[in-house]
């Protein structure tokens, strides 16, 4: 766990790298830890999608009694890149994303106040079991290891995909087997579905009878594209959402190779939380009142729409 003040100024450097790296996924800064000189991570999109949004009474009384009336949670929230959830123009000021729209919208429906804490990825589900946050917010996949935890609220489909440096063709434009990967090096995230799979499916290049893939696994994924870019690996897996977005944009310096595994994405919550009923059905009061769409164009997400949110759906497979 992170202070707010360091978190942020952590997220700051790595979002100073954003367009160095062509808005990478999520991280903080370089090799050092260290930032950019002159770089700024992108502005938030204009328009405010949840500003109609109120409280719906007869949502708001799904919520145990006592969190009505303290009308406050705790949210320990992943801040790390665009669009899920990130700090525009690498400032300390309220964090921006896809991710932050959606738990206001839902906080509103609700009635009540976040108190967001930053923190990093690997430490918000483990925190959530011990009581520290009510809630955790970080574009969390759903999967059967994590349902043996943690509850979820879904809120949208994203998943797992990859990308590369612009200007290698080694894998071509897709990777839909990871016996496309064996010998090489991939980077990704400490604590994420990426390492997990990567970890579980280590065996595939031997069954092959090809050689092995390495995973070099990185607590910032701001140092993990700094790896990539300096040759350090040979590919990247992260959010099929965030390495779209960032090699979509025009100074970009990767390219993303298409979906792998799609996955749920949820609020998570600790086993048997009595919050979930409320907040799937302060999700789905966002999809019929249009606010949810208007949130997802706002960041270019729509494709990744749910047409009603779930409480604890299978990992799909």
């Amino acid at each position: 766990m992170r202070t707010a003040t360091r978190g942020r100024l952590r997220s700051a450097a790595a979002l100073a790298l954003l367009p160095l790296l062509a808005l990478t996924a999520c991280g903080s800064g370089g090799t050092d830890g260290t930032a950019t000189v002159g770089a700024q991570a992108p502005a938030a999109p204009a328009g405010d999608p949840i500003a109609g949004v109120r409280k719906v009474d007869a949502v708001a009384a799904l919520l145990p009694a006592d969190v009505r009336e303290a009308g406050t949670l705790r949210v320990g929230s992943s801040i790390g890149f665009p669009p899920g959830a990130y700090y525009p123009n690498g400032t300390d000021k309220a964090p921006a994303g896809q991710d932050i729209d959606l738990a206001d919208a839902v906080a509103k429906v609700l009635g009540v106040k976040l108190e967001r804490q930053d923190a990093s990825f690997e430490t918000i589900l483990p925190a959530l079991g011990s009581g520290k946050y009510d809630v955790g917010t970080g574009n969390f996949g759903v999967t059967t290891e994590r349902l043996k935890t943690i509850d979820f609220v879904t809120y949208i489909n994203d998943g797992q995909g990859f990308a590369v440096k612009k200007g290698n063709t080694t894998l071509g434009d897709r990777v839909t087997d990871l016996t496309r990967l064996c010998g090489l090096t991939i980077g990704t995230g400490a604590g994420t579905t990426f390492e997990a799979t990567l970890t579980a499916r280590k065996g595939v290049c031997a069954e092959a009878g090809k050689k092995p893939y390495e995973v070099k696994v990185y607590s910032e994924n701001a140092a993990t594209l700094t790896a990539l870019q300096q040759g350090r690996v040979d590919v990247v897996m992260s959010t099929i959402n965030g390495l779209r977005y960032q090699a979509a944009q025009p100074a970009a310096q990767t390219v993303f190779l298409g979906e792998y595994h799609r996955l749920d994405v949820g609020f998570a919550f600790k086993k048997g939380s009595p919050l979930t009923t409320a907040f799937q059905a302060a999700v789905d009061q966002l999809i019929k009142d249009g606010t949810y769409a208007r949130i997802l164009k706002k960041w270019g997400t729509t494709a990744s729409a749910i047409d009603t949110s779930k409480i604890n759906p299978p990992e799909h497979r």
